[in-house]
């Protein structure tokens, strides 16, 4: 049982109490970003132009395009490198939601910029074995990694749900 003698007692507990507290936090923060860069570096990475190259890809005997047969369900990362400006975003159909965003129907900062010459990196992060339980969770804590509400694209935090 702890006792305490005075109030200086209570303010010193207090005080390791708090920077445990930081600390843990920060501790996980370096965890969460590792993995979430480590997702991002070992993820399929194109430029807008390779992009629409591989959505447009025929593949199998029937002639039909990648996107209509490999659209998978992941987050994605538009990274503008002439700004160092993020988007991050998911979808059940990555192929056709990457593609909207460069085609005037998606983001319109992300679509103007690249429109206007702006340098563009796609990464796809699969949710299937991403370690995240689902894409909002794999979503809101890209978006936190890479900043991209505050300083970039990013409208909100991410989807709650």
């Amino acid at each position: 049982m702890i006792s305490f003698n005075s109030n200086t007692d209570l303010f010193v507990y207090f005080l390791i109490f708090i920077v445990i507290a930081i600390i843990s936090r920060i501790y996980k923060d370096f965890g969460l970003r590792k993995e979430i860069d480590e997702l991002k570096d070992n993820s399929m990475t194109l430029s807008p132009s390779e992009f629409f190259r591989l959505r447009n890809t025929r593949v199998g005997g029937h002639g039909r395009k990648m996107a209509s047969v490999y659209n998978f369900a992941d987050v994605y990362i538009l990274y503008n490198k002439s700004r160092n400006m993020y988007y991050v975003g998911q979808s059940k159909r990555i192929f056709d939601r990457v593609n909207a965003h460069f085609t005037g129907h998606g983001n319109g900062d992300v679509y103007i910029d690249y429109r206007y010459g702006d340098v563009f990196e796609i990464s796809m992060i699969a949710l299937e074995n991403s370690g995240f339980s689902s894409l909002n969770e794999l979503e809101r804590n890209a978006i936190w990694r890479f900043n991209a509400y505050s300083r970039g694209y990013n409208k909100t935090r991410g989807n709650q749900g």
